[in-house]
C-alpha cells in the first residue's frame, strides 16, 4: 500500500468518525448519560465526587466526565464538545496500532493494520456513540506499544522514557474503565517475555517508582472515592449498600464480576463476545480468525520458549478474551478493547499470505468468493438502509454510488486477490458508514424523545424550571441538551396545579381526574432506539411500534 493510499483510506474513516460526531445526537443510554454526567461536572464544579442527576454515582472512573467537561468549558455545552476528547483517543488507538506493529513488520503491516482498525464497524460506532471504552483503547494501546518498545530498547540510553510514559498510560486507562487497563497489557506482554525467557522482567527495580508514580497519579480519583463514599458508608448505589468506595472501584466492579459480588448479571457465556464480532469487527472477522488459528499453529510448531515472530498480539487477545468471557456480566463493546491487537494480528498474516500473493490455494480463492458474497449482502442491506426505513437518502447517494463503482472497479482491476479483497472491504464500509452517519442515525434520533423535545422546549422558549417527568421512562439526553436536570416522580400525589408534565399519554386520563382543566401543549411519538425491530424500520408498521407521549400543563 503506498503512503498516500494509506493516507487517504485514513483521512475517509477521520471524516466519517467528524461527521457522526457533529450529525448524530447522543443516544440514550449510555452515552448521553455520560454527557449528561460531564455537564453536571462542569456546572456543580465538582471534579473529584461525580453525581448523576444530583445523585452519587459510582460506576464509571472519572477521566472521560473530566476531559468531556473541560471539553465542553473551552468549546460549550454541546455533544461534539463532549465526544471530542474520546476522539482523539480513537487517534492514539491508531497511531498506537501503526508505531507497535512498525515495531515487529514492516510498513506495509502497519498501514494495513492501522486501516483495518480504523474501518472495522465498531470504530465507527463508538466515534459517535462515545462510551468509556472509546477511551480506553487509546491508553491501553499506546500502553502495549511503549512497554514493548521499553522491552525491545534494553539499556539503550533514555529507554526507560517509554515506561514511565507507559505508566502514566496506565494510570489514564484505570481512571478512564478500572484495573483492565492494567490487565491487558500484562496478558499482552508477560506470557511474550515468558516465551523469550526475560525472566528479569518480572523484577526490575524500575518498577518500584513505577508503582509509586501510578499511586500518585491514581491519588486524586481515590481521594474523590474516599471522601464520597468511604467517609460515609453504606450509601445504597443500585439498591445495594457501599462500604468503600475504594473497594468497589478497586476489586468489585471489576473482579467481582467472577467473585459474584458484582450486582450485575447478563450474557454471561462463554462464546458472547465472539457472536457479537461477527458484525463489530466486520469486514474483517473471518480472515481474522483464519490469521488468529494459523498463529497458534504456528506458535504450537515453534514450541513455546522458540519464539520467531511478535507474539504480544496473539496473546493479549486470547487471553483478555477468556478473561473477559468468564465475567457473569457482559456487554459487546467490552471486547474493543483489544481490537487494536486483533488487526495486527489480520494484518500480518494479510501481508504474509495474500497481499502480494498471486498464487493462492482454490480454498482461499473459495474463501474470497465466500466474502464477495457477503459485501453483496452488505450493500442490499446498505441500499435498504438508504431506501426503506426513513425514506429516499437524497444527494448522499451519490456517494453511495460512487462507492459501488470503486468496489467494481477495484474488482476487475490487475491487482493481486489480496489487494483487491482488502480495498473492496475498505470501500465497502466507508460507504455502509456515509449512509449510516448521515441518513440512518440522524433520522432515527428523531424518535429519540429527550433530545426532540428539548429542541421544542427552546424554539418555544417554555420554562423548563416547571417541567416534571412523570411515569416516562428517563431520558438523559433530555437533561443534556436540556442543560438542566429535570424532576422526576412516579406519584401523581407529588404533583400540583402549574407543574408542566412530560408523561406518557397512557396517563393521561388518570391526571385530568385530578386536574380537570390541563392543558396539552405538545405532543409526539417515542421509540428506544438503542432497541431496534424488523416492525419499526417498516415504516408500514412503525406507527404499532411507538409511544406517544405528550406534555401537559396541570391546570384544576
Amino acid at each position: 500500500m503506498q503512503k498516500n493510499t494509506f493516507l487517504l483510506l485514513l483521512a475517509a474513516c477521520v471524516g466519517i468518525y467528524l461527521v457522526g460526531s457533529f450529525r448524530i445526537p447522543l443516544m440514550d443510554i449510555d452515552a448521553a448519560q455520560y454527557a449528561s454526567i460531564s455537564r453536571e461536572m462542569l456546572e456543580r464544579n465538582s471534579f473529584l465526587q461525580i453525581f448523576d442527576l444530583g445523585k452519587d454515582y459510582l460506576d464509571k472512573p472519572p477521566m472521560l466526565f473530566w476531559l468531556s467537561a473541560l471539553s465542553m468549558k473551552i468549546f460549550g455545552v454541546h455533544d461534539w464538545a463532549y465526544r471530542l476528547p474520546s476522539l482523539l483517543f480513537l487517534g492514539v488507538a491508531l497511531y498506537a496500532t501503526f508505531k507497535f506493529a512498525q515495531l515487529y513488520y514492516s510498513t506495509q503491516t502497519a498501514r494495513l493494520a492501522t486501516i483495518i482498525l480504523a474501518s472495522c464497524q465498531a470504530f465507527f460506532l463508538i466515534a459517535h456513540d462515545v462510551r468509556t471504552d472509546t477511551m480506553l483503547v487509546g491508553w491501553v494501546m499506546l500502553t502495549i506499544y511503549l512497554l514493548a518498545k521499553w522491552a525491545e530498547g534494553g539499556s539503550k540510553n533514555n529507554n526507560n522514557t517509554y515506561f514511565f510514559i507507559g505508566i502514566v498510560a496506565i494510570a489514564g486507562g484505570m481512571m478512564t474503565k478500572g484495573p483492565i487497563a492494567l490487565v491487558v497489557p500484562v496478558l499482552a506482554l508477560a506470557p511474550y517475555w515468558i516465551s523469550q525467557k526475560k525472566w528479569d522482567y518480572f523484577y526490575k527495580p524500575i518498577y518500584i517508582p513505577g508503582i509509586l508514580l501510578l499511586a500518585v497519579l491514581l491519588f486524586p480519583m481515590s481521594w474523590g472515592l474516599y471522601q464520597q463514599y468511604d467517609l460515609h458508608p453504606g450509601k445504597i448505589i443500585n439498591e445495594r449498600p457501599i462500604r468503600s468506595g475504594l473497594e468497589f472501584y478497586y476489586w468489585t466492579q471489576s473482579f467481582g464480576r467472577y467473585t459474584g459480588e458484582n450486582a450485575y448479571k447478563e450474557m454471561g457465556y462463554f462464546t458472547f463476545l465472539l457472536e457479537n464480532m461477527f458484525w463489530s469487527f466486520l469486514p474483517w472477522i473471518f480472515v481474522f480468525l483464519w490469521a488468529l488459528f494459523a498463529k497458534a499453529f504456528a506458535i504450537v510448531k515453534e514450541g513455546v520458549f522458540n519464539p520467531s515472530a511478535e507474539r504480544i498480539s496473539f496473546f493479549g487477545f486470547v487471553l483478555t478474551y477468556l478473561v473477559l468471557s468468564r465475567s457473569q456480566a457482559q456487554l459487546p463493546h467490552y471486547i474493543f478493547v483489544v481490537f487494536p491487537l486483533a488487526a495486527i494480528v489480520t494484518a500480518s498474516h494479510w501481508e504474509k499470505v495474500l497481499w502480494n500473493n498471486n498464487a493462492v490455494s482454490k480454498s482461499v480463492k473459495v474463501f474470497y468468493g465466500f466474502h464477495l458474497f457477503i459485501f453483496s449482502v452488505l450493500v442490499i442491506a446498505a441500499g435498504m438502509i438508504a431506501w426503506v426505513p426513513f425514506g429516499k437518502i437524497g444527494w448522499v447517494g451519490v456517494l453511495g454510488i460512487a462507492a459501488f463503482l470503486i468496489m467494481i472497479a477495484q474488482f476487475v482491476s490487475k491487482k493481486t486477490m489480496g489487494q483487491k479483497w482488502f480495498y473492496i472491504s475498505v470501500v465497502l464500509m466507508l460507504g455502509v458508514n456515509v449512509f449510516m452517519n448521515t441518513h440512518f442515525y440522524p433520522n432515527l434520533l428523531k424518535y429519540q424523545w429527550g433530545n426532540q423535545l428539548v429542541q421544542v422546549i427552546k424554539k418555544k422558549g417554555w420554562n423548563e424550571d416547571k417541567m416534571i417527568l412523570y411515569k416516562i421512562p428517563n431520558s438523559n439526553a433530555l437533561h443534556f441538551y436540556g442543560q438542566h436536570i429535570f424532576s422526576n416522580t412516579k406519584d401523581s400525589l407529588q404533583l400540583k396545579a402549574g407543574d408542566w408534565v412530560i408523561t406518557d399519554a397512557v396517563n393521561d386520563s388518570s391526571l385530568r381526574v385530578q386536574f380537570p382543566a390541563s392543558i396539552q401543549h405538545y405532543k409526539s411519538n417515542r421509540y428506544h432506539v438503542t432497541m431496534l425491530s424488523l416492525p419499526f424500520l417498516n415504516p408500514s408498521t412503525r406507527q404499532n411500534e411507538l409511544t406517544l407521549f405528550e406534555l401537559i400543563e396541570l391546570k384544576k
